[in-house]
């Protein structure tokens, strides 16, 4: 696929178009989610194209209270067909091994991260087999994301769409207050550490 040429192609286009576009194009696409901010604007987008896409949410085991209580609000009131992978050890056992989160200078970083993230992402990935993956990364998010587009390739191969890309916080609280769509901006990841880095999942 010219990945070139598709994002020429979809830099007039809607959120909207984009996603409709996808589903007509593509036979298996999920859409990811962390229930952090602004999650439910392109959760709310997808499924009003495709109510029963599935949707892949790795939960760490280190969201907070109100990270999950919103996680239960949005999957009833979306009514999401949610596909939910957690690390094979759980944050009871690495606490009790390790300790807390390790720093990013700590060598058990790299560790932590593919036991909490990354191994489960590959598991899902393995599950469901997409030829397309939804995602909500936007310019300006991080140095990395902003050499992006709203189409690439990940280092899998699959078509990664990320439909609000160009979009500036000031339209998702917009296109967020016309639908009626909540926000939870406490949303903490443990693998990130500090704001502005990334997880690893879209690292190429």
């Amino acid at each position: 696929m010219d990945i070139v040429g598709l994002n020429a192609q979809f830099q007039n286009k809607t959120p909207e178009d984009i996603v409709e576009w996808v589903c007509r194009n593509t036979e298996n696409p999920i859409l990811t989610t962390s229930f952090g901010a602004y999650s439910m604007a392109i959760l709310h987008l997808v499924t009003r194209v495709v109510p029963d896409i599935p949707v892949i949410w790795c939960d760490t085991g280190y969201n907070t209270k109100e990270t999950y209580r919103f996680a239960e609000y949005v999957i009833d009131h979306l009514q999401l067909n949610i596909k939910v992978y957690h690390p094979k050890r759980s944050r009871a056992h690495w606490e009790a091994v390790h300790g807390g989160v390790p720093q990013i200078d700590d060598p058990a970083h790299s560790t932590f991260a593919r036991l909490v993230k990354l191994e489960p992402f590959e598991r899902a990935l393995s599950d469901h087999q997409p030829d397309a993956w939804f995602a909500n990364l936007r310019k300006g998010q991080t140095t990395f994301r902003n050499t992006l587009d709203v189409a690439t390739k990940d280092k899998t191969g699959i078509l990664k769409i990320s439909p609000f890309y160009s979009w500036s916080d000031n339209e998702l609280d917009q296109y967020m207050s016309e639908n009626g769509l909540k926000d939870e901006p406490r949303y903490y990841d443990p693998t990130k550490v500090m704001e502005h880095r990334e997880c690893g999942l879209h690292l190429p």
